[in-house]
């Protein structure tokens, strides 16, 4: 359901549901000259220019008029260009001083997992990067660090791989576990900061790069961040969440750059179907120089 942003003059009311907006107007909590905006709109519009509440403004409260506002020219933005939501409230991390910091990352965690449309429509698109690159080493490396070592277990008991002795096992891997274990949050850190180059440069081929990089980066930082932890699930922890970190993705550079998800979908699908074209380009290369070089002998 389409989650409408309602201003009064130049004050946001916030953003709402559909049903809960046509409840308001009913009720008179909206008022037909309220402003509203929903994702596909090019500018805001008065609710009573909004077909699906068109019933529900005709049903308004008799006499409701408009308190003394800004004129809509205030914050309608310029045709042609992207519309400026409610302001952003900010995601339950940025209020870890008052929350409690394991409570506030929980938080950010459940709301990103299960709820990433309203996270990265209340996620600050600035304030840094520290912050967020925080959060996603968090936890980022405790959804590597378990993965890692769970794996290291099976391999100690054969289960992939032949069975060996398990403290000769342990001991040839000790060294080399440690060694990624400390270059771990060196890994995320560079991962983060390259992936977020590439696929913001992705984003402003296709003309959904509406924020700077600072934006992007913050919504990988979080996504990476919320589904880290999902690597814990055994076996199939890694897959898990390699699949809805791409779903996260998507979903919150639309709502943070305020663009189409269509082309947040293709920014982040990019580099993969340009690896994906390089590498089989490579792979007939090859396979039609071998069969060259096969025929002249």
């Amino acid at each position: 359901m389409a989650m409408i942003h309602v201003n009064r003059g130049a004050t946001s009311l916030g953003a709402f549901p559909e049903d809960q907006v046509r409840e308001g107007i009913r009720a008179g909590q909206f008022l037909p000259s309220d402003l509203g905006w929903k994702e596909g709109m090019t500018s805001w519009a008065p609710l009573s220019q909004f077909a699906e509440f068109a019933s529900e403004v005709a049903a308004a409260p008799a006499g409701a008029s408009p308190p003394p506002t800004a004129a809509p020219s205030a914050i309608a933005p310029v045709a042609g260009t992207s519309a400026s939501p409610a302001p952003r409230s900010g995601l339950p991390w940025d209020q870890r001083l008052s929350k409690g910091f394991f409570t506030a990352f929980i938080e950010t965690l459940q709301m990103v997992l299960t709820r990433p449309a309203d996270a990265f429509t209340a996620m600050k698109t600035e304030g840094g990067l520290g912050d967020p690159l925080i959060y996603a080493l968090i936890g980022g490396c405790v959804g590597g660090a378990v993965s890692f070592l769970f794996s290291i277990g099976l391999q100690s008991v054969g289960l992939f791989g032949h069975q060996r002795n398990a403290v000769a096992t342990m001991a040839g891997l000790g060294i080399g576990s440690f060694a990624f274990l400390i270059l771990l949050p060196v890994l995320i850190t560079v991962g983060l900061f390259v992936g977020a180059g590439i696929i913001h440069l992705c984003l402003m081929i296709v003309g959904g790069a509406n924020k700077t990089f600072e934006t992007t980066f913050r919504v990988l930082a979080f996504s990476h961040g919320s589904t880290g932890p999902l690597q814990i699930i055994p076996l199939c922890g890694g897959a898990v969440a390699g699949v809805w970190a791409l779903v996260v993705n998507c979903i919150g550079l639309a709502r943070a750059h305020e663009t189409t998800t269509g082309r947040a979908v293709l920014a982040v699908f990019m580099p993969l179907i340009v690896c994906c074209g390089g590498a089989l380009i490579l792979a007939m290369m090859f396979g039609a120089l071998g069969a060259w070089s096969a025929s002249q002998h």
